[in-house]
């Protein structure tokens, strides 16, 4: 399983000798890119100042990691630009105590900035080689809070289920019902549905209800089934 890992990382898992350098382009990131485009929640700015967005990007783009678009991963998928990570955790407010639901792990980004805030990630990957690539950036880094599983994301995780806030990063033409019916009363969804037009749709619950917000235009990758079904 180590030769594996191994190998599936190779050319993978950035050089660490210039962090100091990387820490100057999260300072720069985090003020021109997500402060001044009006994120000022101090703990998400935080977070985002913290995270090693280099650590989870391909070996010949690490020197790019920082800039203002999103960058491929492999597999078809991207690790989404700064800006949107942050507009996305901003906009869950998740707070010390939460436990958090992540579909699409991808590169394991989103679900490391999601650990910083919250007390329990749950983040779930369709695609088994992010999946693997994902599981082993997060544990070189040690976080103890996040719980990851390789799996269909329209299904949630029912056992660890109810969640106080749910991100999704891949966009299907309606809402899953089994996210809605995991999501906990008071609880904040955020999710790109795709009805011709993409756009980030915010959900809270109330007493079983959902309110619903459109609040921005993205371009997220389709949700699919294990099959490549689009949902």
């Amino acid at each position: 399983m180590k030769l594996f890992l191994l190998t599936l990382l190779a050319g993978w898992l950035p050089r660490v000798a210039i962090t100091q350098d990387f820490q100057a382009q999260r300072e720069k990131m985090v003020l021109k890119q997500i402060a001044q485009r009006g994120i000022s929640n101090k703990r998400v700015l935080t977070a985002m100042k913290k995270v090693e967005r280099h650590r989870f990007v391909p070996l010949d783009i690490t020197d790019h990691a920082y800039d203002d678009v999103a960058q491929a991963i492999g597999e078809g998928q991207t690790i989404s630009q700064p800006y949107v990570v942050a507009f996305m955790t901003d906009a869950l407010n998740i707070q010390p105590d939460d436990k958090v639901l992540e579909i699409g792990t991808g590169s394991g980004y989103q679900a490391a900035v999601l650990a910083e805030l919250g007390k329990e990630v749950y983040t779930i990957e369709i695609n088994t080689v992010l999946s693997a690539r994902a599981e082993a950036v997060l544990k070189s880094l040690h976080y103890k809070n996040i719980y990851q599983r390789t799996g269909d994301g329209y299904l949630g995780w029912p056992e660890a289920a109810p969640f106080d806030a749910i991100t999704v990063t891949c966009s299907p033409s309606k809402i899953p019902q089994p996210l809605i019916d995991q999501l906990k009363d008071g609880g904040r969804m955020i999710i790109p549905v795709d009805e011709g037009d993409q756009f980030l749709i915010l959900l809270t619950k109330k007493k079983g209800k959902l309110i619903k917000e459109k609040i921005l235009p993205v371009i997220f990758v389709p949700m699919h089934d294990n099959k490549g079904k689009k949902y």
